[in-house]
């Protein structure tokens, strides 16, 4: 299991132990890690996962596609690594990656 760090906007720092093959979303809130709402539950439709990639580690996310991209635009907060954690699989190269949590959600 990889473990991954997510970082709340006020700096508190949760360890999980990601399960493979689920999304880094669920991950999240099967650990409770606050920050992530997940209004749409993983349908890509809201953007309230947002999370910012740290570093190289982005190249083990995967690509952003078309619908991905459309949440994205409309945050306004967004930034070069900005992701949707609904849309990232965790896998066995994202050990060790560290996530940034936006101030708020929409």
């Amino acid at each position: 299991m990889p473990r991954i760090t997510l970082i709340e906007f006020n700096g508190n720092e949760h360890v999980i132990e990601a399960e493979v093959g689920q999304t880094l979303m669920q991950n999240a809130m099967d650990n409770m890690v606050p920050g992530i709402d997940a209004d749409c539950g993983g349908a890509c439709a809201c953007g309230t996962c947002h999370c910012y990639i740290e570093g190289a580690a982005s190249a083990a996310t995967g690509e952003v596609n078309a619908l991905e991209e459309s949440m994205l635009g409309m945050r306004p907060d967004r930034e070069a690594n900005s992701r949707l954690s609904c849309q990232i699989d965790v896998n066995d190269d994202m050990d060790g990656i560290v996530v940034r949590l936006p101030e708020y959600q929409m």
